[in-house]
């Protein structure tokens, strides 16, 4: 029993460190995105509206964007998609949507039933494009300044509140204009 007791009271002190460090964390349930300031990943991929024409990051340089990434398949997506169709609708600045692996005619059909938020849809089938983003799971929101650098990362659903108190503070006042 004794060769299991130091063990155990190291183990039980670990725990307690850990669990007043996470408790006293001050950015608790964010994870930092090393993209954060750095140029978005360029990407080219097929459009859902279009498979012909694609959907490029260089014909979206010299605005502001924001990047969402969803898919059918996405509980949460769905919990989001109001707030997209209401941030769509303050025409701040054009939304993009990265359908991730998710099957073309299930996503047209959702966009139909639901509404369109997005100005294009680029269709990821293969993953990699969220991959070079750096994507954990969907969704998953960038908002990219018109240099093509990525501001900010949001992971989870979008919330009027992360809306009005994260995004729409970082975009510069003419941001809307160019949109």
């Amino acid at each position: 029993m004794n060769r299991f007791a130091l063990p155990m009271a190291v183990f039980v002190a670990l725990v307690v460190v850990l669990a007043i460090g996470i408790e006293h964390s001050p950015q608790k349930g964010i994870i930092a995105s090393p993209l954060i300031g750095k140029p978005a990943p360029p990407f080219s991929l097929p459009s859902l509206a279009d498979p012909v024409r694609a959907v490029a990051s260089a014909d979206l340089k010299g605005r502001w964007y924001l990047l969402n990434v969803w898919g059918t398949w996405c509980f949460e997506c769905r919990a989001e998609h109001q707030m997209l169709l209401e941030a769509r609708d303050a025409h701040a600045l054009p939304l993009i949507g990265l359908d991730w692996k998710d099957d073309d005619a299930q996503a047209r059909e959702w966009l139909t039933q639901l509404g369109n938020p997005y100005e294009a849809v680029a269709l990821d089938h293969s993953g990699s494009t969220a991959v070079d983003f750096g994507v954990y799971g969907a969704p998953e929101t960038f908002l990219i300044n018109a240099q093509g650098i990525i501001v900010y990362k949001y992971v989870g659903p979008l919330t009027r509140d992360v809306w009005t108190n994260e995004i729409l503070p970082r975009l510069p006042p003419h941001a809307a204009a160019r949109s």
